[in-house]
């Protein structure tokens, strides 16, 4: 995710003078024509759009990501993330009485296991269907049979790079719930504490 705030070498409370300003000045050495990089510029451009509208800024601001900012991962994982927050919301447990992001995290990482344990199931089955179109013997006219293996093993090796993706956007989302906590009630704390004892 690009910080359009650091791009620009902005503090988060420039005014929209500052931004212009800065803007101009990185542009003139940034752009294609003064000797910069087509991405460098693009992304100085992509900063200066998001920090010039207002609404962009702020949801910017509040959740620290922008769709147009953001990679394809980032936003895999805020999909996956928003996904497990609205179960978090819909969990009819009183708050403070059970760690919701140890749940997410939970979450997480069943899904990652899933993930990898269905890739293994996949390239077994595309090892086994390159096997049988390794044994067919071809017809000299038509190869349908031929055909319709490599097809299916083309579409397996898709099923594979999709499951990879995912694996992706859950180690992101895994990264963007670093650094955060949940606290407890003490009655929550000292039940398991209690039953543990017994």
């Amino acid at each position: 995710m690009i910080d359009p705030y650091q791009l620009l070498g902005l503090e988060r409370d420039a005014d929209e003078a500052a931004i212009k300003a800065a803007y101009r000045k990185l542009a003139k050495t940034a752009h294609p024509d003064a000797g910069g990089e087509l991405d460098a510029f693009a992304r100085l451009n992509a900063s200066y759009e998001l920090l010039k509208d207002p609404v962009r800024r702020k949801v910017y601001d509040d959740t620290g990501y922008d769709p147009q900012l953001a990679d394809a991962t980032d936003l895999k994982g805020l999909m996956m993330l928003e996904t497990l927050v609205n179960e978090m919301i819909l969990d009819e447990r009183e708050p403070g009485s059970f760690d919701p992001v140890a749940g997410l995290r939970r979450k997480l990482t069943d899904d990652q296991l899933k993930a990898r344990f269905h890739i293994l199931e996949l390239e077994r089955h595309r090892t086994r269907v390159r096997q049988h179109a390794d044994r067919i013997g071809r017809r000299p006219e038509a190869d349908v049979l031929g055909s319709m293996l490599r097809a299916r093993a083309q579409s397996i090796t898709e099923a594979i790079k999709a499951a990879e993706t995912q694996i992706a956007a859950i180690e992101r989302a895994y990264v963007m719930l670093e650094g955060y906590s949940y606290e407890l009630d003490k009655a929550a704390i000292a039940k398991p504490d209690a039953e543990a004892a017994e």
